[in-house]
């Protein structure tokens, strides 16, 4: 009896300790059938993991310290749907890994790897494809490698304040010269209703250290202003980004269609219309117009036009169809790939399924 008892009280210790914190386990498994055509090497039919988001699995949790104040930490890693290996070769938790405080009053406070202030803009405010499809904007826009998210950094998201928020970011190089390979981002939206505006703005500095030497090299600036409103039968979409400097754009597949990777533009600008439209209870139809505007003398500028489909099956599952077509000028190597590939060629298909967990 005085063994039970004991016992009944351990686990009524532990369980009030265990109230205190939440983790949560969450994920996405995402599977389609893409298929490409217009690049060197052919047409390409497959099954592809990651096409309207990269499926993932991952760990999530909150503790309440009281007063308002919590903490909280992510762990979440990438997943190959089609062949159960993990989308980074030696990486387990490669998309966020961060733990930091979060303030009622005070706004949040994380570290460790995580989203930049303008790939939140791009991807939550501008997008309508949300980066996934054979119609994201990541195609046409700088939206690749550390613009998205970024290791060693510390991002801080102020409170909402009657419908302003701001967020900064930084993440150290963390090489022997301070400033080298670190970047910085800010970004200030709006939201009242159903309208929502964001202004974002990207910093990385090029430099590099060879031999205790640090090679001078120019730093890539991205600005981008995303913004939408949803007139209920139809949700619209803007965005423009200007993009300046070494590394402020980068082709996802500089030879798709040459032996020699294309050189990326140091001065373009990017544009975007887009639009939702639901067609019924469960179904909407997404389309978008993007362009990539070269300003220097190459002038290799890309246009691409996109169409998608969703249907609901269920609040966690969907399909999903889509199609989207570019039209390279002067030699640009833009491609139509889709959340977690960068595609082949001109053109892409895409049929599949998502289910989040």
């Amino acid at each position: 009896m005085k063994k039970t008892l004991i016992s009944l009280a351990i686990l009524a210790v532990s369980g009030s300790a265990y109230a205190q914190s939440n983790v949560t386990i969450f994920g996405i498994m995402d599977a389609g059938i893409v298929s490409e055509h217009g690049g060197k090497n052919g047409n390409v039919t497959k099954v592809s993991s990651g096409v309207a988001n990269a499926s993932r699995i991952g760990f999530k949790g909150t503790e309440d310290l009281g007063g308002g104040l919590s903490a909280v930490f992510l762990l979440e890693g990438g997943i190959k749907g089609d062949t159960g290996e993990s989308d980074v070769s030696g990486s387990v938790f490669q998309r966020q890994a961060y733990v930091g405080l979060v303030s009622k009053s005070a706004g949040t406070l994380t570290l460790g790897r995580q989203y930049t202030p303008w790939y939140n803009a791009f991807v939550q405010v501008g997008d309508p494809f949300q980066a996934g499809l054979s119609g994201s904007a990541k195609n046409i826009f700088p939206a690749n490698g550390i613009n998205v998210r970024n290791s060693n950094s510390v991002y801080y998201k102020s409170p909402d304040m009657m419908g302003v928020t701001a967020e900064v970011f930084y993440a150290a190089g963390e090489q022997k010269e301070s400033s080298t390979g670190r970047q910085l981002g800010a970004s200030i939206g709006y939201k009242n209703g159903d309208f929502e505006g964001r202004l974002a703005y990207n910093n990385r500095n090029n430099d590099t250290v060879a031999n205790n030497v640090v090679t001078g090299r120019d730093i890539g600036h991205n600005t981008l202003l995303a913004v939408n409103y949803d007139f209920k039968v139809v949700k619209a979409f803007a965005m423009f980004n200007a993009n300046k400097g070494l590394n402020s754009v980068a082709y996802p597949n500089g030879t798709a269609y040459t032996a020699a990777a294309v050189a990326p533009s140091t001065d373009s600008r990017n544009y975007l219309l887009g639009a939702t439209v639901p067609v019924s209870a469960a179904g909407s139809l997404v389309a978008s117009v993007a362009r990539a505007d070269d300003r220097e003398v190459a002038n290799r500028d890309a246009n691409q036009y996109a169409i998608g489909y969703l249907h609901k099956l269920s609040p966690r599952t969907t399909t999903y169809m889509s199609y989207g077509k570019i039209k390279n000028k002067n030699g640009a190597s833009f491609t139509v790939g889709n959340n977690a590939e960068s595609g082949s060629g001109d053109s892409a298909y895409n049929v599949g399924i998502r289910h989040t967990f």
